[in-house]
């Protein structure tokens, strides 16, 4: 009994699953680990302590390229550990091709998502040149990746003997049906393309759409674009909407401008008048927070007689900065106007109507 116990255990052992022996798989598993382990080490050691050595150059397209390389990486142990296993295991016939067209898809795989992740950090270097914006390069990026992916999964059907042609005119008809039925997703592609290449903003600038939307952009997308509106709310505005809206790009500024009417009351004298504008422009003039626009210098005139007050125009110039300086900046001005105002004996008006009652005898 008991050696027929042992002759089925040892059966067994050798037979495991459809004619593969149980020692043969824990050799199988071992190697899989193996290459775990392997990929961990390639990780953390080899692709770490390349990475420490690029952090030390001046530019970070290495440091780019390493981080973008370590997904691929990772899988050159897993694909070699697949092909060890299908060497080892008697595989024949139909299960050895498919054993093998497994691990050539999986060389695939690990070829073409290398060089769909080196699209970016390749495509940064023309990024700092005129006509090639950050904006720019994000796109050509993904249709890069995107083409890159065709073409591997191109092979990837090659491999199963998939031929594309047949398959491609199968779609010609569905194409078409899908081209009609998504016309307005082209269109918004190709504002897409033609404000990338109108250079009209970029990611971080801060634009106001016609007369409603104001916020900072954030990505310009295929189909639209995403702007952060001032209340830190997100807007998805298609690409057709902005190529064909006014668009002020407040980032291409040369000079922030302030240009305010001030009132004064009728009772302010011709000489008051002249000193507080005198004082005013003075302080704009001195004051470190404005500066002189070559094409228009900063003034600060009597400009019109007003149904119920004098009207003074004030116009000056400073550099671009924040909008929280820029509403400092403003309120000293405010300030000065009225200390100013009040000094020379005059006050501010306010629109008002004069009625008179004339009486009458019967």
């Amino acid at each position: 009994m008991i050696n027929e116990f042992w002759n089925l255990v040892v059966e067994t052992w050798e037979q495991g699953i459809r004619g593969i022996g149980i020692d043969n798989l824990i050799i199988c598993l071992a190697i899989f680990i193996g290459s775990l382990v392997a990929r961990s080490l390639m990780n953390t050691y080899l692709l770490d302590k390349i990475a420490s050595f690029t952090e030390k150059s001046e530019t970070t397209l290495d440091d780019e390229i390493i981080e973008s390389l370590r997904g691929p990486f990772g899988l050159i142990p897993i694909a070699f550990g697949l092909y060890l296993i299908t060497s080892y295991l008697p595989f024949s016939g139909s299960l050895d091709l498919l054993a093998t067209n497994l691990v050539k898809m999986l060389v695939v795989y690990t070829i073409f998502s290398a060089l769909a992740n080196l699209t970016k950090p390749l495509l940064n270097l023309l990024s700092d040149t005129s006509w090639l914006t950050p904006a720019m390069t994000t796109w050509l990026s993904r249709v890069a990746g995107v083409l890159i992916w065709l073409v591997g999964i191109t092979m990837m059907l090659d491999i199963w003997g998939i031929e594309i042609g047949p398959i491609i005119a199968g779609l010609g008809l569905f194409s078409v049906a899908v081209a009609l039925g998504a016309q307005d997703m082209f269109k918004n592609i190709i504002a897409g393309i033609f404000i990338l290449s109108e250079k009209r903003f970029q990611p971080g600038d801060r634009i106001r759409i016609g007369d409603g939307l104001h916020g900072i952009v954030e990505s310009i997308n295929f189909r639209s674009t995403q702007v952060r509106l001032l209340d830190t709310s997100p807007v998805f505005v298609p690409n057709t909407d902005l190529s064909d809206s006014q668009v002020i790009n407040h980032q291409d500024m040369s000079y922030r401008r302030i240009f305010w009417t001030v009132n004064l009351v009728y009772s302010t004298k011709a000489e008051q008048l002249e000193n507080i504008c005198k004082e005013i422009e003075e302080y704009i003039n001195n004051s470190e927070n404005f500066v002189q626009n070559p094409g228009q210098e900063n003034f600060v005139r009597v400009t019109e007689l007003g149904s119920s007050s004098i009207d003074l125009t004030i116009l000056c110039y400073m550099d671009v900065i924040s909008y929280t300086q820029f509403s400092q900046v403003k309120q000293e001005l405010i300030f000065n106007i009225m200390r100013v105002v009040e000094k020379h004996n005059s006050e501010f008006a306010f629109p008002s109507r004069s009625i008179y009652i004339e009486n009458q005898d019967s």
